[in-house]
């Protein structure tokens, strides 16, 4: 391996890019395991989001004169239910802001202040709506810390008003933290106000006990199916549906998605895993055909060894420990390359990439195991010349 360096590096090369390929794949794998895992978790994996519509056909239900629709009172009545740990009603719909000059368009929703609860967003200032600001249809708004800093940069927004379709709201609070929320854009650019004033102020509804959707929290100690149950029979019976009559509502399971999610994860991750596999069996297939090439040349080496009293077995032994040092070299360059790339990746802020040792085990593993695989052919087939054979060859 010394005396042939170039052939020994260009050997192990193959094994060297197997060995990063399933380390940092695997590594992405679990990364993004992580990653969903973890964006599920921001959103609640306890959540119920409850809107009208359902299977019910819109046309039949506007022909009984009643379209489909959730209202203040139903959200009051799940409340009510002893599987919950709260619901709250929302209205949501995209308006222009302005703060002097500087204007853009965003999502602005109507809550009330059990939504803070249960979607367990915090503040970073001020403070949340209170009950009297809700019955009062107070113009307050809270806002998210990229909405604070577009509008507000290097300012105390707090006390300051921002124009919702020209209609005046003093910021009393900025959300903490940021993430993807289901039901609309980024924490850190939601623009919330008290449902009431929504509603007096912005949505002009003519229907005005209407809402948009509910969002419910089965409690951490009971069974969501459970809960999932009680909605549907509480919200059945309110809107006056009869037992062959399909819902005029849909409750959407966050837990179910956050399930679906993980398991497409899990298949990205093995199938990740897998395409560094065979990168790593390509690299092996090239050590035997180099091993090969190698007995071919060391024939007469082979001969002397034998003819001086090395058996079959020490023969054997020499090719194949000769292969799975290759390999495990490869194997040592390739996870130091992997480890450089994720770092890099991590660095980079918009992955976080974390090599776990189990990889590297697994890997390190692996390559031994190419090496005994693809070395062993040669190896035998090197203990097999015969020794009068070996020293005649030129």
């Amino acid at each position: 391996m010394s005396a042939n360096r170039l052939r020994t590096a260009l050997t192990m090369l193959g094994i060297i890019i197997g060995i990063t390929s399933v380390v940092l794949l695997l590594a992405l794998g679990d990364s993004m395991q992580r990653f969903i895992g973890k964006e599920l978790e921001a959103l609640g994996t306890n959540m119920l989001f409850i809107s009208p519509g359902g299977n019910r056909a819109a046309a039949q239900r506007m022909r009984a004169g009643a379209a489909p629709a959730l209202t203040l009172a139903d959200a009051a009545a799940l409340n009510t239910l002893p599987s919950l740990a709260g619901a709250a009603p929302a209205l949501q719909s995209g308006f222009k802001l302005a703060v002097g000059n500087e204007t853009s368009s965003s999502s602005v929703s109507g809550v009330t202040p059990a939504m803070f609860k249960i979607r367990n967003w915090k503040m970073e200032l001020g403070s949340v709506f209170s009950e009297a600001d809700v019955r009062a249809a107070s113009r307050s708004v809270i806002i998210g810390h990229k909405v604070a800093d577009q509008f507000f940069y290097k300012m105390d927004p707090l006390g300051k008003y921002i124009r919702i379709e020209n209609v005046a709201f003093q910021v009393v609070g900025v959300l903490h933290g940021e993430g993807k929320q289901i039901d609309g854009p980024d924490l850190s650019e939601l623009v919330l106000v008290p449902i009431t004033a929504a509603r007096a102020h912005l949505i002009r509804n003519p229907f005005p006990d209407n809402v948009h959707y509910v969002v419910a929290q089965g409690k951490s100690d009971g069974n969501l199916q459970d809960a999932i149950e009680d909605i549907n029979e509480t919200l059945r019976d309110r809107h006056h549906i009869k037992f062959e009559e399909p819902d005029d509502f849909r409750i959407d399971n966050l837990a179910s998605f956050a399930e679906t999610a993980g398991k497409i994860s899990a298949g990205i991750a093995a199938l990740l895993g897998l395409i560094g596999a065979i990168s790593l069996v390509v690299g092996g297939i090239g050590i035997m055909n180099i091993m090969l090439v190698s007995v071919t040349e060391r024939t007469r080496e082979i001969g002397i060894r034998m003819a001086i009293g090395a058996k079959p077995r020490d023969v054997l032994l020499q090719f194949l420990t000769e292969a799975v040092v290759i390999c495990l070299a490869g194997g040592v360059v390739g996870i130091a390359i992997a480890m450089g790339l994720a770092a890099a990746i991590t660095a980079s802020g918009k992955f976080d990439v974390v090599i776990s040792l189990s990889a590297v085990i697994v890997a390190c593993g692996f390559s031994s195991l190419v090496g005994v695989f693809f070395g062993f052919y040669p190896a035998r087939r090197a203990s097999r010349l015969l020794p009068v054979d070996c020293l005649r060859y030129e």
